[in-house]
């Protein structure tokens, strides 16, 4: 006779992670949720949830069971036409994103971006030299986060100079869409149409400047068969996230070092630590919150039966902080070995972008230590509230320059 598996019992909980309660300040709530369980049901969406870092390291494993080709958002694509055709990379299962993958990866090389290395410094050097130099209360959001990627990741990809600030409001737009229908998703679609029309058109076969990524992007899908939409739509993929999460990532580590000074000082007396500062700031703010999967079959996870087709979101910045994974959690350290960390996501869906946001992150800090003797709090932040990005719409801050 065969032992039949026990079931857990799941717990209910009345979140809303969407709110901006939520929004503005997770920490507590994503302790709730690690201690209530290591699956969870929210019952205002009828989802389960995973905020403990095993939990979500077997969902991001086993991209068979839990699939991306129904949505990585609360839509189930099985069941609901998409707003947008879906995303090539984001949107897609094996094999069809094992080839789309491909394309991109076979491009974006260690080489290659080793190469970029010197030229994103000298970008980064230039500009945050400039910008401590003029002293007084600076936007560490609007002066640096912004501007450094907004420079050296058009000019990479071969974006014209008119019109980049169009990329903040279309990934914006692109990552409130993988929540509910609340206010957050219906001013991102109002403010990201015009966006969206320029995103598209730049994304088209023959418009990128030639030499960049989204030509190289072009040629290589074109030689992997790719027609002209699915060209398009390959790169459209890399531009929804390949600007907001790294623009988040700098900015919430500028928020970290002027709240932590002992962490700024040790960063200014060693700068070869920027890229375990931006790996920490990862870890510790998390840019990128939480993402969905859809399973394909019944199954279990950590003795809890879910069925065929339950939508499970994974709360990646609670995983982040599991005090089971990680010591003292909760504190910003920058000589922490955070690799491991869940905020790039990992296996077949890892962020494909990830090691040219590291490299931006690590010449930006790299610069921050050069040239800044010190960086203080000069107001009030502003959280900018995105169903799943975290991140910040200003940050006052006061700069000393070395």
């Amino acid at each position: 006779m065969t032992a039949q598996p026990v079931t857990a019992a799941v717990p209910e909980l009345d979140l809303d992670p969407f709110s901006d309660e939520f929004l503005t300040d997770p920490w507590s709530a994503h302790e709730l949720m690690r201690e209530a369980g290591p699956v969870f049901r929210l019952q205002r969406y009828g989802v389960y949830g995973v905020a403990r870092f095993d939990e979500v390291a077997r969902v991001l494993a086993d991209h068979e069971t839990y699939v991306s080709s129904r949505g990585v958002g609360l839509s189930d694509f099985a069941t609901e036409k998409p707003w947008r055709p879906p995303s090539l990379l984001l949107e897609a299962d094996p094999p069809h994103h094992t080839k789309a993958r491909h394309v991109v990866t076979g491009i974006l090389t260690p080489n290659l971006l080793r190469s970029l290395k010197e030229g994103f410094q000298e970008r980064a050097d230039e500009l945050v030299a400039r910008v401590a130099a003029r002293g007084g209360v600076i936007d560490g959001v609007t002066d640096l986060a912004e501007a450094f990627p907004l420079q050296v990741f058009p000019d990479f990809v071969g974006l014209p100079e008119d019109g980049r600030e169009n990329l903040l409001p279309y990934g914006s737009m692109v990552f409130n869409t993988f929540g509910p229908r609340n206010r957050h998703f219906e001013r991102a679609l109002e403010r990201g149409a015009k966006a969206q029309e320029w995103i598209m058109e730049q994304c088209q076969p023959g418009v990128p400047v030639p030499g960049g990524l989204g030509e190289k992007i072009h040629t290589a899908a074109a030689e992997a068969g790719y027609g002209p939409d699915e060209q398009a739509r390959l790169l459209r993929s890399f531009l929804s996230a390949g600007v907001d999460t790294t623009v988040h990532g700098i900015g919430n580590a500028l928020q970290c070092l002027a709240a932590n000074p002992e962490q700024f000082a040790a960063l200014s007396g060693d700068p070869s630590l920027a890229r375990s500062a931006f790996e920490e700031t990862v870890r510790f703010s998390s840019p990128v919150q939480t993402f969905f999967r859809t399973t394909s079959r019944e199954t279990e996870l950590s003795g809890v039966a879910l069925p065929e087709g339950s939508k499970v979101l994974m709360f990646l910045a609670a995983a982040n902080r599991d005090p089971r994974r990680w010591e003292k959690p909760n504190e910003f350290d920058i000589r922490r070995k955070a690799a491991g960390h869940v905020g790039f996501g990992f296996g077949v869906h890892a962020c494909l972008g990830q090691m040219l946001a590291r490299l931006e992150g690590e010449c930006f800090l790299t610069a921050l230590a050069r040239h800044v003797a010190s960086i203080e709090p000069a107001g009030e932040p502003v959280q900018q509230l995105n169903n799943t990005l975290r991140g910040l719409d200003s940050l006052p801050l006061r700069l000393t320059a070395a």
